[in-house]
């Protein structure tokens, strides 16, 4: 026997189940009300779906055990738990729903029981129907088609709709915009337990994009939001091209809702308008952050930010830090730093940047008063690959054991980062790769040279939920050309403290190679090389615990070369999930050499240590 899909085989409104004895299994759900799930032949994987979509198991679930709202969701059930089997290729299925020994099917709505106390789902799911023929026509080059769907595999009929969207975007891919399932046919043999199935798709046209046209933009001007949006008016239609769109947009922060919607006609020459929706969002926005050592000391952050300055999405942003507040090894440092990023300056993806940077540091070795102003351009590949162009001005004021030494430097920064992390702020799985190269031209006793810094980050999850994570960082940098006396000392290295070596002293890890009146002072070294390793369990949805390890070693020379020294910290911390990232607390201890005196170290941080 033949029919069309989706009509036959399906027994409803029996008057009790005959299957009682074959079916293994079943689960009862505590409260009023137990509840059964019995599938006959089932190793669990269609009783876990059946249940997944069962409006019994939610209404339970939600307290609604009321004689109307069980045989409600029941006789709601009959069609769900139809179209769950279908999915999974059992067209020829007998379902039976009973309430305490009643068919909920025979049951008028009118006549709901006052309660209930068992609901029992019968399944005889039959068995799994295979395509004799599996048929989808014309099929633009490069569409992946799932390969699911072919002769001898399992004729589910979400199998048969993934192939009809793959169809349809492969031809949407190869610029026909308004590609469509121009047809189908598919049948089932329940003599045979199979379906054939055809699928026809109609390409349509090759479409090229026509106008964009946009509302909702109260404070930003047509023209630069055109800019930034790029749309590619006149081009071969692609839908990746609409989502580039959708990104520039989303970056620059200033909507928050942007809605992008092709024209349901083409227009002449087989063009298609885009319908552009956006909601602008507050343009002011504040932000504050901590962190919290028992020997570093504190350190707190605030900034305020414009996000469309002047109308053309610019935005302005003031940053202000304080750190090392109460710190046993070294004064407050402090900071200040004004940008102004502008979209869409080159192209729709580069943006032009102007920052200035103040800053008074009070280190145990030395003080430090420095400023700096910089031109730069970033260029965002994807979201994921970005890179950074700058020329930057810098001067600073150094007093230590040799009296006062000025700095001056005309630089060039440049760096690139690969970000394939999942999600930035708690990354399960992914990677995280910079390259930083500045070459720097000194003036008057400063030295001329490039420093070198690169970092990498690795991540892997596995068990149940992914709930134990391996976590590593390596980060490697030198500085070539300069000698170290003759290097601004805000590009030399140092090591230890919360973010590269946890209990270790903040800049414990240093250098002595520049003589002084009293031996040789201690400064940041040439050359760096820092390892972290983390192992994340998450304890519950919301608790995590962590057990780490890190390691430093700073050299004197160029290349890490010359004397060097190392030390290394290990410890445990607690992490608590909030909204905006994990509550980082972190103890640790010294292990090893290292500047560091005072035993146990206490870290409270937002967010993952990296």
């Amino acid at each position: 026997m033949s029919t069309a899909l989706g009509f036959s085989g399906v027994a409803l409104g029996q008057s009790s189940s005959p299957f009682s004895g074959l079916f293994g299994g079943g689960s009862e759900a505590e409260g009023p009300v137990s509840l059964s799930f019995r599938v006959a032949g089932d190793d669990g994987a269609i009783e876990r779906n059946i249940r997944n979509s069962s409006l019994i198991a939610g209404a339970l679930a939600e307290g609604r055990t009321t004689g109307q709202d069980v045989l409600a969701a029941a006789r709601a059930d009959y069609a769900r738990i139809l179209g769950s089997l279908y999915d999974a290729g059992h067209y020829s299925a007998l379902i039976y729903i009973t309430l305490d020994g009643v068919e909920a099917a025979e049951i008028a709505p009118l006549d709901a029981p006052a309660t209930v106390t068992e609901v029992v789902v019968s399944v005889d799911p039959g068995p799994p129907f295979r395509f004799s023929r599996a048929a989808i026509a014309p099929v633009a080059p490069e569409s992946e088609i799932p390969s699911e769907y072919a002769r001898g595999e399992v004729a589910g009929t979400g199998t048969i709709k993934a192939a009809a969207v793959a169809g349809v975007e492969g031809w949407r891919n190869r610029g026909h915009a308004k590609a469509d399932v121009g047809g189908q046919q598919i049948t089932a043999d329940h003599q045979s337990d199979s379906v054939d199935s055809q699928i026809a798709l109609a390409p349509g046209p090759a479409v090229t994009f026509g106008r964009l046209n946009i509302t909702g933009n109260d404070r930003m001007t047509m023209r630069r939001l055109r800019k930034i949006a790029g749309f590619p008016e006149g081009r071969p239609f692609d839908p990746e091209d609409l989502e580039l769109v959708r990104q520039r947009l989303r970056r620059t922060g200033v909507f928050s809702a942007i809605t992008l919607a092709e024209a349901e006609t083409l227009g002449p020459g087989d063009t298609l308008d885009v319908d552009l929706t956006l909601v602008e969002q507050k343009p002011r926005r504040i932000g504050a952050g901590f962190e919290l050592s028992n020997t570093d000391g504190a350190q707190v952050s605030a900034y305020w930010m414009h996000r469309n300055l002047l109308g053309g999405g610019e935005r302005l942003r003031i940053d202000a830090e304080m750190s090392d507040i109460g710190s046993d090894t070294s004064g407050r440092d402090e900071e200040l730093t004004l940008r102004i990023d502008r979209p869409a300056t080159i192209t729709p993806d580069t943006t032009a940047y102007v920052e200035t940077k103040l800053a008074r540091m009070r280190e145990e070795d030395y003080d430090s008063d420095s400023a700096s102003v910089a031109l730069g351009f970033t260029q965002i590949f994807s979201e994921q690959l970005t890179a950074d162009l700058a020329i930057q001005y810098h001067v600073s004021r150094v007093n230590d054991a040799n009296g006062r030494s000025d700095f001056e430097v005309l630089a060039l920064p440049m760096d690139v980062t690969w970000d394939k992390r999942d999600v930035p702020t708690d990354a399960k799985r992914g990677f995280y790769l910079s390259a930083e190269a500045t070459p720097f031209k000194g003036f008057e006793d400063t030295g001329s040279g490039v420093r070198l810094l690169g970092e990498g980050r690795g991540y892997y999850s596995f068990g149940e939920d992914d709930r134990l994570t391996l976590a590593g960082r390596l980060r490697a940098g030198t500085i070539e050309g300069a000698g170290i006396a003759e290097t601004p000392r805000e590009y030399l290295f140092y090591s230890g403290g919360g973010g590269t070596v946890r209990g270790q002293a903040y800049q414990s890890l240093g250098v002595s190679e520049i003589p002084g009146p009293d031996g040789p002072i201690k400064t940041g070294g040439m050359s760096v090389a820092n390892a972290t390793a983390e192992m994340r369990f998450q304890v519950r949805e919301n608790i995590g615990l962590v057990l780490f390890a890190d390691y430093g070693r700073v050299w004197g020379d160029s290349s890490f070369s010359g004397d060097a020294g190392w030390h290394a910290g290990a410890g445990a911390g607690v992490r608590y999930r909030t909204p905006i990232g994990p509550l980082r607390f972190d103890i640790a201890a010294p292990v090893g050499d290292g500047d560091t005196d005072d035993g146990v170290q206490l870290y409270l941080g937002l967010g993952q240590a990296f």
